[in-house]
């Protein structure tokens, strides 16, 4: 027996035609339903987390901040002026010489100027041996140098040259040599030195005057 295919029933449930009529026997919700469909549905709110547990009460100790230290107080610096200017004169110093070091020198410089004596006599057989230094000789260099530097010895027609400095210098030299040797001289020797000074500082004077006359007049033409 031939079994039928079922058939298939097609059923139209659209509220509306084609034309945008309402079908027969549909109705359109009010706008209080439509509301509520539209409404959105209202969430069940989450349950409320579980408290937490009460923390242990902690008791905290403040904190002990570390003292400053004191600032080093620093020591008062003492100036030790002259002590210390003592100190350095007397590294300055040489270390003084013994009598056997001086002894041994002098004898070497002995030996050294008869050697030199000898080269002398040699070169030149007719010359006379130099004599020992004295005190005249030496108040003599000084008395030769400060006449040259005050223009003694310029050759006739030419101009001297004057050194007031170099002059001052040397007559100041030979009265030291007055005042240290004071009471350790020969009349002769006293004569002679008292002489020397005498003339140069005569000479000194006149050429000072005349530079100071010569700085206080006009120039040529002014008057």
């Amino acid at each position: 027996m031939d079994e039928k295919p079922p058939a298939f029933t097609v059923t139209d449930r659209r509220k509306f035609t084609f034309d945008g009529d309402l079908r027969d026997g549909e109705t359109t919700a009010s706008p209080s339903e439509a509301a509520k469909t539209l409404e959105p549905q209202a969430v069940a709110p989450e349950s409320a987390p579980e408290a937490a547990p009460k923390a242990a009460k902690v008791v905290s100790m403040p904190r002990r901040e570390p003292e400053p230290e004191a600032a080093a107080t620093p020591e008062p610096v003492v100036a030790h002026t002259d002590a210390a200017a003592e100190a350095a004169t007397e590294e300055d110093q040489p270390a003084p010489i013994t009598a056997e070091e001086s002894a041994e020198q002098h004898a070497a410089y002995q030996a050294s100027s008869q050697q030199l004596d000898d080269m002398l006599k040699q070169a030149n057989p007719g010359m006379q041996a130099s004599g020992p230094v004295t005190f005249d000789h030496v108040v003599q260099s000084i008395y030769l140098s400060a006449m040259i530097a005050m223009g003694a010895g310029t050759e006739p027609g030419q101009k001297p040259r004057i050194d007031i400095l170099g002059a001052r210098q040397s007559i100041d030299m030979l009265s030291v040599l007055q005042e240290k040797t004071k009471g350790n001289l020969s009349e002769r020797e006293q004569t002679l030195l008292q002489s020397a000074l005498f003339e140069l500082r005569m000479m000194f004077l006149e050429i000072t005057n005349a530079i100071s006359k010569a700085a206080h007049q006009p120039p040529p033409g002014q008057k």
